[in-house]
């Protein structure tokens, strides 16, 4: 299964920006917030106050100044009502050209699913839970006050439980089991 294959099924809403800031790509999830933006500038779901901070962000990771943001924007959704969301973006590369930006929704998902069928401990349950909802490891490491070495472990078995080798694939593989 490819990249874009496996983040068609994240419910995290994501997607990818070329280096000209036209929409390339969205995921489900990101189509149901915004509508079917595919071809548009990405500034067009952002709300008007927040677009010149949204474009020097996107701008910083375009030129290499920046590798990662999260940022807190309004977003204009597909009924024209605005919602703040919280996104974390980072560049993407091929060979040592920046060619556009991935980005996610870290804050606004839809509901996890239940994962009955990977026997997860209710600790490892939780921490998938939040793995869907876009959480970072410090993230829910202050969520379920936990020290980020312990959540990194329990991480660690949800990638084992479901044979996963990163965090986006162990949330699109426990997608696909239920």
């Amino acid at each position: 299964m490819g990249l874009e294959q496996v983040l068609e099924h994240v419910n995290v809403p994501s997607y990818l920006i070329d280096t000209t800031g036209v929409v390339r790509w969205l995921n489900p999830a990101a189509a149901r917030i915004v509508g079917n933006v595919r071809g548009r500038q990405f500034t067009s779901v952002v709300a008007p106050e927040d677009s010149r901070r949204a474009r020097e962000l996107f701008a910083r990771k375009i030129v290499g100044a920046e590798q990662v943001t999260d940022a807190g924007v309004s977003i204009v959704d597909a009924d024209g009502g605005r919602l703040a969301v919280e996104v974390s973006s980072v560049p993407v590369y091929r060979g040592e050209h920046v060619v556009g930006v991935f980005g996610q929704v870290s804050d606004l998902v839809e509901e996890p699913h239940q994962h009955p069928d990977l026997n997860l401990t209710p600790r490892q349950a939780q921490v998938l839970e939040l793995l869907e909802r876009g959480r970072s490891t410090s993230q829910i490491a202050e969520d379920l006050h936990l020290s980020t070495e312990t959540v990194r472990n329990h991480i660690r078995h949800v990638l084992r439980a479901t044979g996963a080798h990163s965090r986006l694939e162990a949330v699109a593989i426990a997608n696909g089991a239920h």
